[in-house]
């Protein structure tokens, strides 16, 4: 008879406990999730003479496969963490490969670039703002990255990383560009970012800055930044679910009422219309 109240207690005790491991487990993960989700953006980029002019009315929202890896492989490493953050692991990343390497090679590597570089300019574009309140969900960066170097057509494969600074925060990645080819001072190799941020950017003025690397090293090789120009200091952003689709109301000065029933039926539109962007369920 004890043997049963105790194995009963037991499996009591041990229920709860369970369940509130489950419980706290689960609330860890909604966090994370939500954490994750708290900034959410999607960019596209390349020369800016190739980005076809349509893409900044048009962002795609389908990346094929191969566009998927590409993006996981280098702005979702890191996408949404500090400057130093991001420096401390990139360190890291080319420590272990180049060690790696060295023992399978046994040689010795620069951890600095052999190139010279400098962005010789970098200014923004607003392009898009539904509600038309002056911020913007869409907007584009532009920069001309040189090779400092007494070659004049010298080439260098380089990639870039974008951040934003709301009003004067801490710098937070937002893209990780693909790898390209700069020329020399060439200012035909002008390289456009064009992004679309979609979730828990709350309107404010939202500083730029661009890291440029050289492909191969883990160091920083040219800066450029809202200290450098007016072009990337305090652009009035938002993200779309703070940027809902305006909706015209006309009134009807009407006999029976009418009228207070068309702008009570527009009031419930634009709540809807609200719900639907912000939690989006129906």
């Amino acid at each position: 008879m004890f043997n049963k109240i105790f194995y009963k207690l037991f499996n009591q005790k041990s229920t709860i406990k369970l369940t509130a491991i489950l419980l706290l487990v689960s609330q860890v993960s909604f966090a994370q999730t939500q954490l994750q989700d708290e900034q959410a953006s999607r960019s596209i980029s390349g020369l800016k003479n190739n980005v076809v002019e349509r893409e900044k009315t048009n962002l795609k929202s389908n990346p094929t496969p191969e566009e998927q890896i590409k993006i996981s492989q280098r702005t979702l490493a890191f996408k949404g963490m500090s400057r130093p953050e991001v420096s401390y692991a990139r360190q890291q990343k080319k420590t272990a490969l180049l060690r790696t390497s060295a023992l399978s090679q046994d040689v010795e590597y620069d951890a600095g670039s052999y190139h010279s570089f400098s962005i010789y300019s970098g200014y923004s574009e607003l392009i898009l703002d539904i509600d038309e309140d002056g911020y913007y969900q869409r907007f584009s960066v532009t920069f001309d990255a040189d090779i400092l170097s007494s070659m004049a057509n010298e080439q260098a494969v380089v990639y870039a990383d974008l951040y934003l600074s709301r009003n004067g925060g801490p710098w937070v990645l937002y893209y990780s560009s693909d790898d390209f080819v700069i020329t020399g001072e060439d200012s035909e190799d002008e390289f456009e970012v064009i992004t679309q941020l979609d979730s828990g950017y709350v309107a404010d003025h939202y500083d730029v800055l661009i890291d440029l690397y050289e492909v191969g090293f883990s160091a920083v090789v040219a800066t450029y930044s809202a200290s450098n120009t007016n072009a990337l200091y305090a652009l009035p952003l938002e993200s779309s679910d703070y940027d809902p689709e305006y909706i015209a109301v006309e009134y009807y000065d009407e006999h029976s009422g009418g009228s207070s029933w068309l702008l009570f039926g527009a009031l419930l539109a634009l709540v809807y219309r609200y719900c639907v962007v912000k939690f989006g369920q129906y």
